[in-house]
């Protein structure tokens, strides 16, 4: 039997790994599928690609099946997010010149950061982001927005582009997944603050999506897909894969770079500044543990309202996370299920057991840094 093509296009970052194993590994064409892998030059492209049909899945930013499904950007399509793909991975940085303004402020500390940055007079930070639907623009101004007196302007850059943005001066800071930060630690243009995690502990990054309307009329595509990555996933999260899935990520055929700028992310060891010692970030990026590929509706509410969808629009959000189809095309495989779709958002914080089908799931840390909760009830 000819095994069924599957396009699907991608931004190349750490965190399209488990895309990347499925197809290298062989776990997609257990399933009978040839995973067509397509890169792209930036989130705006891929969202087009996807949205027009000439791709039949994404490596996609969290927000953006949101964001199309109620309608917001420049082109709106009923996008479904079939599962999380990562789960955190990202850093904040500033340039050289901003981190000697700031004096000493310890990595990872959210709230002394931003208070540092606050004390500035010299005009708005000019923060660079990779696309306006995306969480690492959420976080940031979920952030930022706790404190006034701090005042942002946000820019757009592709994340290859990061380092050379901070260079020329076009950016004072930046919020990217890596290892776009750790290249601009490597080219001494810049210094990392702190991981986006230290704003939510657990925040959605990237989701596997694709066309609603594809999910319906490609249904045994879809439950082979979703099993391959599944399997990729939690090779991933086996520390003893780490070095072999390093060396997979730098092939020249996906992100096409030294091992050493790799690593960092899938080590959790974070260097900040050149020639430093690296920080240990736990969980730094998580594809697996902790239930971290299911697509929690609640995760989808938080992002809507951040969005400033109205109640309608967060109720559509949470539809388009579809945590039916993950738990329809994976409990065959074994994959522990949490007895709800849905939890209260930044309640843990410390790692807790819940219910579960296989009574084993234990979940990470989801906390905010300001101490707030976001509950959202069930549609009536």
């Amino acid at each position: 039997m000819t095994d069924r093509v599957l396009n699907c296009g991608y931004v190349p970052l750490v965190d399209c790994a488990p895309l990347v194993i499925a197809r290298e590994l062989g776990f997609a064409a257990e399933e009978g599928l040839a995973l067509n892998l397509v890169a792209q030059p930036s989130w705006s492209a891929l969202r087009d690609m996807l949205a027009l049909g000439h791709l039949d899945a994404a490596h996609m930013l969290s927000p953006m099946p949101v964001a199309m499904s109620i309608g917001l950007g420049g082109l709106s399509a009923q996008i479904d997010a079939l599962m999380v793909l990562s789960v955190n991975g990202t850093v904040f940085g500033v340039s050289n010149g901003i981190a000697a303004e700031l004096g000493e402020v310890r990595f990872g500390d959210a709230l002394g950061l931003l208070k540092a940055l606050a004390a500035r007079r010299s005009g708005p930070l000019r923060i660079g982001v990779p696309f306006h639907y995306s969480m690492h623009r959420l976080l940031m101004n979920y952030w930022t927005s706790s404190l006034e007196g701090l005042r942002i302007e946000e820019i757009t850059v592709p994340p290859p582009r990061m380092a050379d943005a901070v260079a020329e001066g076009f950016v004072d800071a930046f919020w990217v997944g890596e290892p776009w930060g750790s290249v601009a630690v490597q080219q001494n243009v810049g210094r990392l603050m702190m991981a986006g995690q230290d704003v939510w502990n657990f925040a959605p990054e990237k989701v596997l999506a694709v066309r609603h309307d594809w999910a319906d009329t490609n249904e045994d595509t879809a439950r082979r897909v979703m099993r391959a990555v599944y399997r990729a996933s939690a090779w991933l999260d086996a520390r003893t894969n780490r070095t072999l899935a390093v060396e997979i990520l730098a092939r020249s055929e996906h992100l096409s770079m030294s091992p050493d700028l790799i690593d960092p992310a899938l080590s959790g060891q974070i260097t900040p500044l050149l020639n430093h010692a690296p920080e240990a970030v736990a969980r730094f990026v998580q594809f697996h543990k902790h239930a971290a590929s299911f697509p929690w509706r609640s995760q989808a509410a938080w992002i809507a309202q951040q969005l400033g969808a109205d109640p309608a629009g967060i109720q559509k959000a949470k539809a388009c996370f579809r945590s039916d189809l993950y738990r329809q095309n994976l409990s065959g495989i074994g994959a522990d299920m949490p007895g709800a779709s849905e939890k209260v958002e930044g309640a843990l914080r410390y790692e807790t057991a819940v219910a579960s089908t296989a009574g084993h799931m234990i979940l990470a840390p989801d906390a905010f840094f300001d101490g707030r909760t976001f509950d959202f009830p069930a549609e009536n």
